[in-house]
């Protein structure tokens, strides 16, 4: 990734170009990022530890409770106490329920359902996460493709040079099929590039003397040289990143169905339990209601539901770039879209055609495929395809003349 300390730098903290190495973001950080899972895969192994010391080794109760009240200590209580700092700040969400259930667990000694609650309330947030950096995957594919250095054209030759070396008014020359590493002008070369990646825009981009080139774009087949007009960290691509690296650090909370229901579900629950309790004289009871009513559908079904959607768009190539949407889209009445490319392919094909009486489909082809043969318009590119795929061969022509706006002579 381009950072704006050092453009070689990559999100993940490794140097892009050789011998510029910066220190890893450290186990604290990974262990932040994947404090769900974590919390989740150590409550499942003690549960299995716990089942496997019970009904397999046969041990007492007091060393089969040990695996799951190591459990509850350490990963539940982390998550009351988050529930809890959730509470003072007026969020009272379907988890809360939940965090209830641990603790009341824990002081009637009930250790398994208590390292259960653990167990889902740490797998929606494992998932919940996952959804979120789902939705960032394409990003991140985007950061890995920019070059990691340039070629420098100057008057010893060509020099390679690490990309946060490059200066303003720079030559570089862009090798046939490169990524452009920064933003520029070309003085010298004719060719193309494919912007798509950047613009969403299926076209080929003709290039040529005094015309502009955008960081992250793909050269064709022909060399180009240009003159640099931005430093690596402030193009086109670099903006792409820090867009990317933003919505990494601020990351959405998903606000689940149960959250929004939370503030009244919640208290009802505990009143039914208490009053299971007041009726049977039987503390168990009241733990039971609350295991029974925390809504484990809600706490795991739908971060399942977002990582479903993510996946299901991506497939069809529509990036989600905060899942936040994915819930408020059923209020949505307006769509805006960005048609070319977006909703349709931005290559016309030619799918009928109605000839006048008196004239043959094919020679009529023939004659507009060859009229267009010299044209670079989309529609008769479209024709010209079409007569290829017919096998019809463009009749010999000997001059071509391009009016703007008025269409082609050929003779």
């Amino acid at each position: 990734m381009i950072q704006a300390t050092d453009p070689s730098v990559e999100s993940t903290g490794r140097s892009n170009h050789p011998g510029h190495a910066l220190p890893d973001r450290g186990l604290i950080s990974w262990v932040k990022r994947q404090k769900g899972l974590i919390v989740a895969a150590t409550s499942l192994i003690a549960i299995f530890t716990h089942l496997v010391l019970r009904f397999v080794v046969r041990a007492d109760v007091a060393t089969c409770n040990y695996p799951l009240l190591a459990t509850i200590v350490v990963c539940g209580l982390p998550l009351v106490w988050g529930l809890l700092k959730k509470m003072w700040r007026r969020e009272f969400g379907s988890d809360l329920l939940g965090g209830v259930s641990i603790v009341t667990s824990f002081v009637m000694g009930e250790y398994l359902a208590g390292s259960i609650i653990v167990l889902m309330l740490s797998g929606g947030e494992a998932l919940e996460s996952y959804a979120l950096r789902s939705a960032s995957s394409v990003l991140a594919a985007l950061a890995k493709r920019i070059p990691s250095g340039a070629h420098r054209k100057t008057a010893a030759g060509i020099v390679d040079v690490p990309l946060h070396e490059v200066a303003v008014g720079d030559t570089l020359v862009i090798y046939p099929h490169d990524i452009c590493p920064v933003d520029g002008v070309v003085i010298e070369g004719h060719g193309s590039m494919d912007e798509s990646y950047l613009t969403g825009e299926p076209f080929e981009i003709t290039k040529t003397t005094g015309s502009p080139v955008i960081s992250g774009a793909i050269n064709n087949d022909s060399s180009l040289t240009i003159r640099t007009t931005q430093l690596a960290a402030d193009s086109r691509y670099a903006k792409i990143m820090e867009v990317m690296r933003e919505s990494e650090q601020t990351r959405p909370h998903l606000r689940r169905l149960g959250d929004k229901l939370g503030a009244v579900y919640t208290p009802v629950a505990i009143v039914l339990a208490l009053f299971a309790w007041a009726l049977s004289g039987e503390a168990l009871r009241f733990l039971s209601v609350l295991v029974i009513a925390t809504p484990c559908p809600l706490l795991i079904g739908i971060p399942i539901a977002i990582i479903g959607s993510i996946s299901l768009c991506a497939r069809r190539a529509i990036i989600v770039k905060n899942p936040l949407a994915l819930e408020q889209i059923s209020s949505c009445r307006i769509g805006i879209f960005d048609k070319t490319g977006t909703l349709t392919y931005g290559e016309p094909k030619l799918t009928d055609q109605i000839v006048a009486p008196g004239f043959v489909q094919r020679d009529v082809l023939a004659l507009a495929a060859s009229l267009e043969l010299y044209s670079r318009h989309p529609l008769g590119l479209a024709i010209v395809a079409q007569a290829k795929a017919e096998g019809l061969p463009p009749l010999e022509t000997h001059k071509s003349v391009r009016h703007p706006a008025r269409g082609s002579a050929v003779s």
